[in-house]
């Protein structure tokens, strides 16, 4: 069993089916990546996994979706849910207050007042986004001071504060420089030690560098889930095949 499974998972937005029998299992301390054209599912099953799709009202999901074993629509709180499993967007959202205070505002609202603890804390978040260094003389400044690569892993520190065991990841580095995505994926051969990172990349090269398997999705189905080496150069299926080479998507 993986440290999160799903099975024959259903999303629909109204009458429009997103999301189609999803049946996965994603294995503890690895990074798994979500490939597939625009459109074609991965962020809606990826916002589904922390079940940020809650918030939208036409949303109905059918299927099951297990963490550590237990199903997370009758087992668990969804706030409890969110503090477990993180996420990072696409666009690097810092809140507008000082480094430190960004950091520290998810373990105060889970009741950790101590200073010590919050430094600590802090500092900790910071050394395992690969931020510390650059940011330790200027805690009290505002977060929006930071370059976009900065801010992004400020976002991931942020999301490491509350001691998650999964995160998502949707497009982290799509809006970086090529020198702040090479940051960001180093550090999540890091972050796998400790965290599972489930991450969707419309850049494939991304996938095969960084992820121990790959999901290809078309039309919002897995059309094939393997390890990323197999999935780049010996797929099973014609149409993975077709994605990877670019003859379409």
């Amino acid at each position: 069993m993986g440290i999160i499974d799903t099975k024959n998972l259903n999303l629909y937005y109204g009458k429009s089916q997103a999301l189609k029998d999803i049946t996965l299992e994603i294995d503890r301390n690895s990074v798994t990546a979500l490939i597939g054209p625009s459109g074609c599912g991965k962020s809606t099953f990826l916002r589904t996994l922390n079940r940020m799709n809650d918030l939208i009202d036409s949303v109905n999901i059918t299927g099951e979706v297990f963490f550590e074993g237990k199903n997370i629509y009758s087992d668990y709180d969804e706030i409890l849910l969110r503090k477990r499993v993180g996420m990072v967007f696409q666009k690097a959202n810092p809140f507008p207050m000082s480094i430190y205070d960004n950091i520290a505002y998810g373990p105060k609202i889970h009741g950790i007042k101590n200073k010590a603890e919050l430094d600590e804390i802090v500092e900790n978040s910071l050394k395992g986004a690969a931020l510390w260094d650059e940011v330790k003389d200027r805690l009290k400044k505002s977060a929006l001071g930071l370059s976009g690569g900065q801010q992004q892993r400020l976002c991931i520190a942020r999301s490491l504060a509350v001691e998650p065991e999964v995160l998502l990841m949707d497009e982290p580095t799509s809006a970086l420089d090529p020198i702040s995505t090479s940051k960001i994926e180093e550090l999540m051969d890091e972050l796998k030690k400790k965290y599972t990172v489930i991450i969707v990349t419309h850049n494939m090269q991304q996938a095969g560098r960084i992820a121990d398997k790959t999901a290809f999705f078309l039309n919002g189905e897995v059309v094939e889930y393997d390890l990323t080496e197999n999935i780049f150069y010996k797929p099973t299926d014609k149409r993975t095949e077709d994605y990877i080479t670019g003859r379409f998507g």
